[in-house]
């Protein structure tokens, strides 16, 4: 296992357009593909990653995806 001396969270969630209109509209993957692309070409790796389900407003829920860099 390597050792990092630098972490970085990025938090992405999904639309608050989509949750509200459609119920659930889902991760944006290529969002998160973008911005893991953009963290690599920096030099940073992906550690770990949390999926969460955080109340959204009233009635919804909304997604998001919590990923721990580090290099």
């Amino acid at each position: 296992m390597s050792k990092f001396t630098e972490y970085k969270m990025i938090h992405v969630a999904e639309g608050g357009c989509g949750t509200l209109l459609l119920g659930s509209s889902g991760l944006p993957l290529k969002k998160i593909e973008a911005t893991l692309n953009r963290e690599a070409a920096d030099g940073w790796q992906v550690v770990f990653q949390v999926l969460e389900q955080k109340r959204f407003w009233l009635f919804w829920t909304r997604e998001a995806a919590i990923i721990t860099l580090g290099r």
